[in-house]
C-alpha cells in the first residue's frame, strides 16, 4: 500500500518572464487539482511509462555524478516494475504545474535526506529550488524548479530574487470581499518550451531588453508589494499597466480569439488579464474588483476563481 501523499497545482500570480530577468515572482498553490502515485492494475499504463523514462534521466544524473540529490533510485525501479503511476487531475499544458506535481511527489517518496516542508529554513529554499530546477529539467528543457517547490511545500512563495526566496501569506478574504483573483480556460493547451524560445529571441533586440527591465519589472514588482499587503488601489492600478504592456510586447503568447476580450477589460476596467506560465493556451489569469460583473462581462468563457479579494 502506498501512502497518500497528495500534490496540488500551482499558479504563478506574478513574475511570468519577468523572473527570468530576475524580477520578482509570486507563486501559490491551487488546491482545486491534484496528483498522487498509486499502482495501476495494468502495470503497464502510459502514466508508468512516462515515469520509466523519468527514471532512466533521473538514473543518468546519478551515473554521471551531476545529481543534487540522492535518490532511491532502486526502489524507484522496483515501483515502477509494480506498475507505479500517477495519478493527476492537473491538467498539461495549462500553466497550473503538471510536471512540478510529479517532480514534487518523486522527491517526497525517494529523496533519501530530504527537507522536511514543515520545517523549512529559508536558507534551505533556495538549495531545494536548484534540486527541483535539475529534476524538472527533463520536462522543459529548462527549468526554474519554482513550480516543484510551491507543490512540494503547498505554501505561497515570493522570489525576490533567483537566491533569496520566502514563504509568505496572502491577504484574507473577508465578507467584504467582491472582487477576485480567477482563471480564464481558453481550452487549448500551451507549451512551455517554445513561448520560452520565443521571448529568448525577442530578448536579443534591446527594445524588448529593457522594456522587461524596466517597465515589465517596474508593474510586476509594485502589483506583487501592494497585493501581498492587500493595498488594492495601487495594484489594479499597476494591473492595467502590466496586462497592457503584455498585449504590446507578448502578443505571441496571447492566443488570436483572446486579444480582443483581454483588450475589453483593460479599456472597460471591468477585469485585467495577464499570462498564467508561459502562455500560448492553457490557462490566462483574471483580476477583478467585481467578480459577478466580470462573471457577466465574460459569460461565454469557462472560468474558476482562485481567491477572493
Amino acid at each position: 500500500m502506498i501512502k497518500e501523499s497528495l500534490f496540488y497545482s500551482k499558479i504563478l500570480l506574478f513574475g511570468e518572464y519577468g523572473i527570468i530577468q530576475d524580477a520578482m515572482g509570486l507563486s501559490i498553490p491551487y488546491n482545486f487539482y491534484k496528483g498522487k502515485f498509486h499502482f495501476a492494475e495494468d502495470t503497464f499504463s502510459e502514466s508508468n511509462e512516462h515515469l520509466r523514462t523519468y527514471y532512466t534521466y533521473l538514473s543518468y544524473l546519478e551515473e554521471t555524478s551531476q545529481a543534487l540529490v540522492k535518490l532511491d533510485l532502486p526502489e524507484l525501479k522496483k515501483d515502477l516494475l509494480a506498475g507505479l503511476a500517477f495519478d493527476s487531475s492537473i491538467p498539461q499544458g495549462f500553466g497550473v504545474g503538471s510536471s512540478g506535481a510529479l517532480v514534487a511527489a518523486v522527491y517526497d517518496k525517494y529523496a533519501i535526506d530530504k527537507v522536511d516542508p514543515e520545517n523549512i529554513k529559508k536558507d534551505e529554499l533556495a538549495k531545494l529550488k536548484a534540486i527541483f530546477g535539475q529534476m524538472e529539467s527533463h520536462f522543459h528543457g529548462k527549468s526554474s524548479g519554482l513550480d516543484p517547490l510551491i507543490c512540494y511545500l503547498n505554501l505561497p512563495v515570493i522570489i525576490k530574487s533567483k537566491e533569496d526566496l520566502d514563504t509568505v501569506g496572502l491577504p484574507q478574504e473577508t465578507s467584504e470581499s467582491k472582487g477576485a483573483i480567477f482563471l480564464l480556460n481558453t481550452l487549448e493547451p500551451g507549451e512551455t518550451q517554445p513561448m520560452v524560445q520565443i521571448f529568448m529571441e525577442k530578448m536579443k533586440e534591446k527594445g524588448f531588453r529593457n522594456m522587461v527591465k524596466t517597465e515589465l519589472k517596474k508593474y510586476n514588482d509594485e502589483c506583487i508589494t501592494s497585493f501581498l499587503k492587500g493595498d488594492f488601489s495601487p495594484l489594479f492600478s499597476n494591473l492595467k499597466h502590466l496586462s497592457a504592456l503584455l498585449l504590446q510586447n507578448f502578443s505571441p503568447m496571447i492566443p488570436d480569439a483572446f486579444k480582443q476580450v483581454w483588450r475589453e477589460g483593460i479599456e472597460s476596467g471591468d477585469y485585467y488579464l495577464k499570462l498564467c506560465g508561459s502562455g500560448g493556451g492553457g490557462y490566462i489569469l483574471g483580476f477583478t474588483r467585481d467578480y459577478e460583473k466580470a462573471q457577466k462581462q465574460l459569460g461565454q468563457y469557462q472560468l474558476e476563481l482562485v481567491h477572493k479579494i
